[in-house]
């Protein structure tokens, strides 16, 4: 696995890089000091992650975000967010331009390691505390924001699409529902098509928002 850290303090990209590369899977390309330079070089080099800060010179990881893995790139590059700021508008902000994951800077290396391989597998992971947040701001949020499904979810898609709401694993999800993890991506991918979403950060939102998750 490839990946690029964009922070513009040279001591956390110091220590991000080594977390990292203490993994046997995982590279880290480049590291960059600023926003502009993160989506230069994450356009010339196509890492698999790119980790980035909120608040950087030249472009703010936000804006970076937008531009690698907004709804409008044709060719996207999963992005993790990672900030000091535990700023509900960051989070918001980060999802809707297509962040597959949001860390605080005080994660754990376990846990900054466990995004990097989500987003490389095509899932996402929100910080457990932001998380919750973000679920308890979605139920509070006028349902009329939520997008009508080109065509109606099946049972098997609804139970998919509700368990990825809560966080599951897709392995977490084919030993509930008793079925194998290949038949989970499938439901999840069909849900995707239906919903017109790219990933699961995407479904959870929509969940979240049309009040499939009670609790």
């Amino acid at each position: 696995m490839r990946i690029l850290i964009a922070d513009d303090q040279e001591l956390i990209r110091v220590g991000f890089r080594m977390i990292l590369e203490a993994q046997p899977d995982i590279t880290v390309v480049a590291d960059v000091a600023d926003g502009l330079a993160a989506v230069e070089v994450a356009r010339r080099l196509r890492p698999d992650v790119c980790l980035l800060d909120v608040r950087m010179p030249g472009l703010d990881g936000l804006e970076v975000t937008r531009l690698l893995a907004g709804c409008d790139v044709p060719d996207p590059i999963a992005v993790v967010v990672i900030t000091t700021f535990d700023v509900d508008e960051y989070v918001n902000t980060a999802l809707q331009y297509g962040a597959s994951g949001f860390l605080l800077k005080d994660c754990g290396p376990a846990l900054l390691v466990e995004a990097v391989r989500a987003a490389v597998r095509g899932d996402a992971l929100v910080a457990p505390q932001v998380a919750v947040r973000l679920l308890r701001h979605f139920r509070q949020t006028p349902q009329a924001r939520t997008t009508v499904p080109v065509q109606a979810l099946t049972d098997r898609e609804t139970d998919v699409v509700r368990a990825v709401a809560r966080g599951r694993t897709n392995q977490e999800i084919a030993a509930d529902l008793f079925v194998a993890v290949s038949t989970v991506k499938t439901h999840l991918a069909a849900a995707q098509a239906k919903l017109g979403v790219r990933n699961r950060v995407e479904v959870a939102s929509w969940a979240w928002r049309s009040g499939l998750v009670d609790e």
